[in-house]
């Protein structure tokens, strides 16, 4: 209960001051990138429920000439990876705070497709409602493998407190300045999870 009321006053608080800057990013995400000027993807919440996450469009609709999509990397903008480097696509989740589907620190939500390759120990992280940052976020984020990352996100379910929550919140702000882990290896953001070996053994 703590939790919910600190992350709504939080979050209702940063929506009021930051407004500006999220018009400004979605006028220039208009005209830059046109529309839609959301993106909205369904991603598992609290015990795998699904709800749509919010967040600013920062890639093209370009496509081959079979009508796929075009590689990330390909269609991702100069102005969308400026967009990524500060963290400003994520704004809109504050919306998805306020309507609990969020919470502001928590493990970040994933992929609907990757619920069947966790293993036992790694679903956990559904335990708790997903979050905007996190401890894997402060922690390597995107330059850190899938086990790490999951490793990170199973401690802060069995070590969350609010106290830990304003430890990583002011430790997000510092890695959002410093842009620390944005990309990994050969990617935009982070390779596709195929599912750890001991999914595949036997």
């Amino acid at each position: 209960m703590i939790k919910r009321l600190f992350d709504l006053l939080v979050s209702c608080t940063l929506l009021l001051a930051l407004s500006p800057i999220i018009v400004i990013t979605a006028i220039l995400v208009r005209f830059k990138l046109g529309m839609p000027i959301v993106f909205k993807q369904k991603r598992p919440g609290l015990h795998g429920m699904p709800f749509y996450v919010y967040k600013f469009r920062t890639m093209t609709d370009e496509t081959d000439s079979l009508g796929n999509l075009l590689p990330d990397h390909i269609r991702l903008t100069a102005f969308g990876s400026f967009l990524r480097k500060y963290s400003l696509d994520e704004l809109l989740q504050l919306i998805n705070v306020i309507k609990g589907e969020l919470s502001l620190v928590g493990p970040r939500p994933l992929l609907m497709e990757y619920l069947p390759l966790y293993t036992e120990e790694q679903a956990k992280r559904h335990q708790v409602r997903p979050g905007i940052t996190g401890w894997a976020q402060i922690n390597g984020r995107n330059a850190i493998s899938w086990e790490d990352r999951f490793e990170r996100d199973i401690w802060y379910v069995e070590n969350q407190s609010l106290r830990l929550d304003l430890k990583i919140l002011l430790l997000t702000v510092k890695k959002v300045v410093r842009s620390d882990g944005i990309s990994s290896a050969n990617h935009v953001t982070m390779p596709l999870f195929r599912g750890t070996t001991s999914n595949h053994e036997g």
